[in-house]
């Protein structure tokens, strides 16, 4: 890991989890295909963003298996 995408790392740890809601740990168990996926602009799409309370049974869906 290169000292530039460590220290990226560390900026984004701090923003992404307070712009979304996460917890950190939340942040470092994204992969950076699903960050960049949360972040993309879709205009075709009409489909409505998940809620918080959507996104958090996802996430706990996962982290059960």
């Amino acid at each position: 890991m290169s000292a530039t995408f460590a220290a990226a790392a560390r900026r984004l740890s701090g923003i992404i989890p307070r712009a979304l809601g996460w917890l950190p740990r939340d942040f470092w168990d994204a992969t950076p295909a699903e960050l960049a996926a949360i972040f993309a602009a879709d205009e075709t799409s009409e489909a409505e963003p998940l809620t918080r309370r959507e996104l958090n049974v996802l996430l706990e869906r996962e982290r059960n298996g």
